[in-house]
């Protein structure tokens, strides 16, 4: 009856090693599981982010340049203006400078 109780007991211990390593492997593969879902909505989240950045990367580069083409045109008008303005001091005083250009090579 011992030997009886040793190889029950024995399959006992057997029995609950087997479950046991049924349960570690399922614990195992729930892990991994896990592990690839992280995986997944990390990049998922991080493409979402790199788009979200390159839109208002793309948003900033074009309000630049257009402020950039308009700059540009603003630059110009005020240029000709200041040149029109030039000529036009230019004209006004250039017949005074002329006289006095002449009066000072008279004298000597």
């Amino acid at each position: 009856m011992d030997s009886m109780k040793g190889q029950g007991g024995i399959q006992m211990l057997l029995n609950a090693e087997q479950e046991a390593q049924q349960i570690v492997s399922a614990a195992k593969n729930l892990k991994t599981t896990r592990l690839r879902q992280a995986r997944e909505e990390a990049e998922k989240e991080a493409a979402l982010y790199r788009s979200k950045m390159e839109a208002e990367y793309q948003n900033k580069l074009s309000e630049t340049s257009g402020n950039s083409d308009s700059t540009v045109k603003q630059l110009e008008v005020e240029t000709e203006k200041k040149i029109k303005n030039m000529k036009e001091a230019t004209s006004k005083t250039s017949q005074e400078v002329v006289k006095k250009i002449v009066k000072y090579i008279v004298k000597v």
